[in-house]
């Protein structure tokens, strides 16, 4: 498991011209099941996607893909890790 950091270093009103771009490539990981959970930090300085992976070079993969990385927008910081504890409930209910 994955947890990608992302701080912005361009400006917000330039994160915002690549935001529907990024807010696509997150769908689409969503829907192959790489994502589990992802979304602004607070305050808007950056993001965290929480990613689903077997090894770091198919997290780096998937990051060259975001429209965030390929225009500069932000840097990543990934920290691996292994969950060893986890609640029972759904993810959706623990984010509400």
């Amino acid at each position: 498991m994955f947890i990608a950091i992302l701080t912005y270093k361009k400006p917000l009103e330039e994160v915002d011209r690549f935001l529907v771009a990024h807010r696509g490539y997150l769908a689409e990981h969503y829907a192959t099941g790489d994502f589990i959970a992802s979304g602004p930090q607070t305050p808007r300085v950056g993001g965290v996607i929480m990613i689903k992976a077997d090894n770091r070079v198919t997290v780096d993969s998937i990051i060259a893909q975001d429209p965030f990385n390929v225009n500069g927008i932000a840097d990543y910081q990934i920290v691996e890790f292994t969950p060893t504890m986890f609640a029972e409930s759904n993810l959706s209910d623990i984010f509400k």
